[in-house]
């Protein structure tokens, strides 16, 4: 899942940044009101954790373009002890959650997942798909009740395709769900059919069906129909 965090504190930015990554999130950052609303313009995130108090403006407004823009993008506002009514009008203008500084990573973590699986899932705290089941709390795969040992990338890769079923999805938009908004700028993208073949090979291993279909020259798309 990709993630931007837009926090002004270089050093809470970067402690964000590092722990969610080894949590195996994607995440891009901003330290400021212009760099945030360009990237939230130009990509698309899962979640954005938006400080409301940002140099060059205020944290609301971003999330009202957020809403407007993307509005299956999960919001998480980080704010300041004194700042209650900024959380109220955040939660009013579509925000789903709110996190008071100083806070523990572990519980921005168990934030963000609740926020995820409510947008993306339902609020279901295991993901299924015919006879695909996932756990996101520990990231365990089953096929068939069969353990599937998956890489980051193609938990992720799989995690995606099932957040957007039935949908066509281009090897740009995966590639830059999966590594990042600088991927943009890669020659090509065939190492994305690398991944997919093996997630494939793996899936029918244990028993599972295909159920990513190939459009040539398009993209890829994950249905049962």
């Amino acid at each position: 899942m990709k993630i931007l965090i837009i926090e002004d504190e270089l050093d809470l930015l970067q402690e964000i940044k590092g722990f969610l990554e080894k949590e195996g999130f994607v995440c891009e950052t901003a330290q400021d009101y212009i760099s945030a609303d360009e990237k939230i313009w130009v990509y698309h995130y899962d979640i954005a954790i938006v400080d409301i108090t940002l140099p060059g403006g205020s944290g609301l407004q971003l999330i009202e373009k957020l809403k407007q823009i993307h509005p299956d993008t999960g919001i998480l506002i980080v704010s300041a002890k004194n700042s209650l009514d900024d959380k109220l009008t955040g939660l009013d203008i579509g925000a789903d959650d709110y996190i008071t500084k100083p806070f523990h990573l572990a519980e921005l973590n168990s934030r963000i997942k609740s926020v995820l699986r409510r947008r993306k899932f339902d609020g279901a705290p295991e993901i299924v798909f015919n006879e695909v089941a996932i756990q996101p709390e520990d990231g365990s795969v089953k096929v068939n009740n069969t353990i599937l040992g998956l890489t980051k990338k193609e938990y992720e890769l799989l995690i995606f395709f099932i957040a957007n079923k039935n949908r066509l999805l281009t090897k740009e938009s995966i590639a830059e769900h999966l590594w990042g908004d600088n991927i943009d700028l890669a020659d090509n993208f065939d190492f994305i059919y690398t991944h997919i073949n093996n997630l494939r090979k793996k899936i029918s291993g244990c028993g599972g069906n295909d159920y990513i279909q190939t459009f040539y020259g398009m993209g890829y798309k994950f249905t049962d129909t």
